[in-house]
């Protein structure tokens, strides 16, 4: 199965807000970071979670 860049931030913002909700009080870079290693993300497409996910906050 080919995984494209967008599937692996949108599955890994979708991991972040999980982990988010049954934890409020976890910290959202820590989960960003956890993401990261989970989904093999790039360094760019970590930058494309942490924006989308502050964008979220807004």
């Amino acid at each position: 199965m080919v995984t494209t860049a967008s599937t692996k931030v949108r599955d890994a913002a979708q991991f972040v807000l999980e982990k988010k909700t049954e934890n409020p009080k976890a910290s959202l870079t820590a989960l960003i970071d956890e993401a990261g290693m989970r989904y093999n993300l790039t360094p760019l497409d970590t930058q494309a979670l942490t924006r989308i996910l502050s964008d979220d906050k807004k």
